[in-house]
């Protein structure tokens, strides 16, 4: 990509409405544009970010077996009804709008009711199941306060799964796999070292549900935490009896500040016994199918990921979701030749900056929009037949010759 061909630019200034640091920068950095609070636009860098995080989930899912989908966003309050969530004073994040024919639709803020209601057609015996079935889909949530930039959206992408199961032990076994995926998912986003699986509370459906927190000072949620983390809890579970079933002293706990960026919740029979979701057994019994959901918000786990990272400079990109993985700032007739031949070679690898500006306004751009490597390509250097190399995430600088810059990328794209 040249950014001499995109439309996108810069901004100097933080916009006035946002306190978050990661929404100040994706929005001056042109990953991404404010329509109203809770809404927002992904613009070209942000969008290639936001695809990388989604397709290291795919990815880690497909390996577990699941089946990708994508279901409605319109919703009848018909299905809904019957688990009673149709009900403003039971769900009270619906946005709802009259039809011009008559009648009442919804915008969906999850997808149990749907997903189990169209796997009726699907499921009729033991030999259907188990079944894991997942979607990335937007989804719309009337949230009282949304804050903190995509962290916190009225709109968001996020990615829902369900298991479909014959029975307990069956839907455990599956449950640990997700567990491990998701450890997974997060290393490879840049977020393994600082989130935690997380005790959080089960509600109607289980003693336990689990999220997946990763540590920020912004975070909206306090979890606890034991001396070697091998034990942490969300708040509203730090209970007498809660701690005395973990095994943990109230004392021996610290607490912290985190973002959850992820959940996995036991439903057993909550949706498919009022939906009538049911499997013939191998004696011919019908029986109800035992269920679980798994989520994780896509924009948001990209925000977080933007706040964890962020300095006094701009955005600091893990290169596994970087939109690009160098940045080129060519200087000179001989330099702009070379670095626009490396662009036309690598595309997907290369953010070349050949906009007509001074050096250093390149260099705070570079900066602020994150992206992991930069390379001065200048007739000075070249007449060293070396470029400068600065990894953004420490500032070091060092020399490479053009052969080490190709070999560099050519290794990179063979990797991923």
């Amino acid at each position: 990509m040249k950014l001499s061909h995109s439309f996108t630019k810069t901004l100097r200034d933080a916009p006035k409405d946002e306190s978050a640091r990661s929404a100040q920068y994706l929005i001056r950095a042109g990953f991404v544009h404010k329509e109203l609070a809770g809404v927002y636009d992904y613009l070209p860098l942000g969008l290639r970010t936001l695809n990388k995080v989604e397709n290291i989930i795919r990815e880690e899912l497909d390996k577990i077996g699941c089946e990708e989908v994508r279901m409605s966003a319109l919703q009848s309050p018909d299905t809904w009804k019957k688990t009673g969530r149709w009900s403003d004073q039971k769900v009270d994040i619906w946005f709802k709008t009259e039809l011009s024919a008559g009648g009442e639709l919804g915008l969906a803020p999850t997808h149990e009711e749907p997903m189990t209601n169209m796997l009726k057609t699907y499921i009729k015996s033991y030999k259907d199941l188990p079944l894991y079935v997942y979607q990335f889909q937007t989804k719309f949530r009337n949230e009282l306060r949304a804050k903190s930039g995509i962290m916190r959206t009225r709109e968001f992408l996020m990615k829902d799964l369900y298991s479909f199961s014959a029975d307990e032990d069956s839907h455990n076994n599956f449950y640990h796999k997700v567990e491990d995926a998701y450890k997974t998912i997060y290393q490879r986003v840049g977020l393994g070292d600082c989130t935690y699986q997380t005790f959080a509370s089960g509600g109607i459906f289980s003693k336990f549900s689990h999220e997946f927190q990763t540590e920020i000072p912004v975070g909206e949620d306090t979890i606890y935490y034991n001396k070697d983390k091998s034990i942490v809890l969300n708040e509203e579970v730090k209970l007498p009896e809660v701690l005395e079933e973990l095994g943990v002293q109230e004392e021996d706990l610290e607490s912290t500040r985190a973002a959850e960026v992820g959940n996995i919740f036991t439903l057993k029979y909550k949706y498919s016994e009022p939906l009538g979701l049911t499997f013939n057994d191998q004696a011919g019994k019908e029986q109800t199918v035992f269920m679980g959901c798994y989520g994780i918000g896509v924009s948001r786990v990209m925000g977080v990921v933007a706040e964890k990272y962020a300095d006094d400079k701009g955005l600091v990109w893990p290169e596994e979701i970087a939109p690009y993985y160098m940045y080129i700032i060519p200087i000179g007739e001989e330099g702009t030749k070379i670095a626009t031949e490396l662009e036309a070679q690598f595309p997907d690898l290369i953010l070349l900056d050949d906009r007509n500006m001074r050096p250093g306004e390149k260099f705070a751009d570079a900066d602020l929009m994150g992206i992991p490597h930069r390379i001065v390509i200048s007739d000075k250097t070249l007449a060293e037949e070396k470029v400068e190399q600065t990894y953004r995430q420490t500032g070091e600088q060092k020399l490479l010759t053009l052969n080490d810059l190709t070999a560099i990328l050519s290794g990179y794209e063979k990797d991923h």
